[in-house]
């Protein structure tokens, strides 16, 4: 199984971006799909996960602006970003449970 992020980009600060992570196999089984953020010269961090049963848990850090959801038809993950800050300029990345990692897509938030 392989996951693909994208949908980042550059977008102004109080913006919104939705990232995808699409994978090429179902996702329906799989316990959790968690987000993860690396931002320029720092160590990757955690951004939220989504469960199986839809539950969702964030970092302090984003909690109350972004969103994760899924569409397991889709075999896709979303991370809606509202309200966007530079503080959230990243490559993020999805993860499944099994450990597979996408490769990343780039937000860049300007002020």
């Amino acid at each position: 199984v392989q996951l693909q992020a994208s949908g980042g980009g550059l977008v102004q600060a109080g913006g919104s971006l939705r990232l995808s992570c699409t994978s090429s196999g179902s996702i329906a089984s799989v316990d959790y799909m968690d987000w993860f953020r690396q931002a320029p010269g720092k160590q990757r961090e955690y951004v939220g996960t989504i469960l199986r049963t839809g539950m969702t848990n964030y970092a302090d850090s984003v909690k109350g602006r972004f969103t994760i959801s899924r569409d397991n038809a889709q075999k896709t993950v979303y991370l809606q970003m509202n309200n966007l800050k530079p503080e959230d300029t990243a490559i993020y990345y999805c993860r499944s449970s099994a450990n597979t990692w996408g490769q990343g897509t780039l937000v860049t938030v300007s002020s």
